[in-house]
């Protein structure tokens, strides 16, 4: 009996491990990593101590993000601990000083601004602790010798959404652009690709562009201003689905349901609203694919010894599609996966 037991906790794990370095693979190779490299990724024998911070968990992006991480870390037998930026910049600089003060076997940031980060982030990094940046830049590539950065194309991201609404507008109109954190480089790039794609449209005109820092009620209060100031407003774009949605209760509120709204993340809310048609478009940032790829790629370098620039590239690019009626069932169901 003992045999039987010990037969099946081995085959058990043997499983496991080949389970998670297949998915690991299956990552890593989705983002462009050489499949040999990824295949070699497994299960830590031990367990990893790892740090996560995002810019705050009440982005609904930086939970499913932290979900994510966490799911990646039971497969890969990594412990990760949380550090919660707070969508405040002081306060994530707080928790990462913090986080510098102790000893991890990998580190992954999404930086609320950049340029916040860099003093405890160098810290830990002449410590020899492999810092994985995700989404927004900590610091400029060529300033700080972070592990890999994993992000989305985010002028891509803008571009697509602003497209798809000034198509819809038939190339005339009014439209508002909501941003998110202006030291973000994220939303830097969404609004990049939104100022090139407008700049296209002659017969557009754009209304206002504030930002609203990925807060759900400053960005009702800027639509409750838009909507008594602006009679006509014909199309609205957001750098996240959050803030999208909170105008979208205000706009019906206010019986303005005219006004098509476009967003970033595809998060699940974001995903029923266009299928719902409460949304026109959004565009799926993937969390998971960044938070489980931040989690493979350290297992890799504590693991697997992979080298910064050789075996991971210093920049990944993350891409998820433009949300449609025709992919958005998919799109959930990767999502439900931890998968994009």
């Amino acid at each position: 009996m003992s045999g039987t037991k010990d037969f099946s906790t081995t085959r058990r794990d043997l499983l496991q491990a080949a389970a998670a370095a297949g998915a690991g693979a299956a990552i890593l190779g989705s983002m462009g990593i050489n499949p040999a490299l990824a295949a070699e990724v497994g299960r830590s024998e031990k367990p990893l101590k790892a740090a996560f911070s995002n810019a705050g968990l009440q982005a609904t992006w930086c939970a499913q993000g932290k979900q994510a991480a966490e799911f990646w870390g039971k497969l890969f037998n990594v412990e990760v601990t949380w550090f919660d930026g707070q969508l405040d910049a002081v306060k994530q600089r707080a928790a990462i000083d913090n986080m510098a003060s102790q000893k991890w076997d990998f580190v992954a940031i999404q930086a609320f601004g950049i340029g916040t980060l860099t003093q405890p982030v160098q810290k830990m990094i002449d410590a020899g602790t492999p810092v994985i940046d995700m989404d927004t830049l900590i610091a400029p590539l060529d300033q700080i010798n972070v592990h890999s950065f994993l992000a989305p194309d985010n002028e891509f991201m803008g571009a697509s959404v602003t497209q798809a609404l000034c198509n819809a507008m038939g190339g005339k109109g009014k439209i508002i652009m909501t941003q998110g954190a202006l030291g973000h480089t994220g939303a830097q790039g969404r609004a990049k690709g939104f100022n090139n794609v407008v700049k296209q449209f002659p017969g557009i005109e754009v209304l206002d562009t504030q930002p609203a820092d990925w807060d759900v009620s400053k960005t009702a209060r800027l639509w409750e201003t838009y909507l008594t100031k602006y009679p006509q407003i014909d199309a609205a774009f957001f750098h996240n689905d959050d803030m999208a949605l909170a105008a979208a209760n205000i706009i019906k509120a206010r019986n303005r349901t005219n006004i098509l709204i476009g967003g970033v993340d595809a998060m699940p809310p974001a995903i029923q609203a266009v299928s719902e048609g409460r949304m026109f478009a959004t565009v799926r940032n993937p969390s998971c694919r960044i938070h489980g790829g931040a989690i493979i790629a350290g297992v890799s370098a504590v693991v697997g010894g992979e080298k910064s620039g050789q075996g991971i590239p210093k920049n990944v690019v993350t891409d998820g599609p433009v949300v449609t009626k025709a992919n958005a069932a998919g799109m959930q169901w990767m999502q439900d996966h931890f998968l994009i």
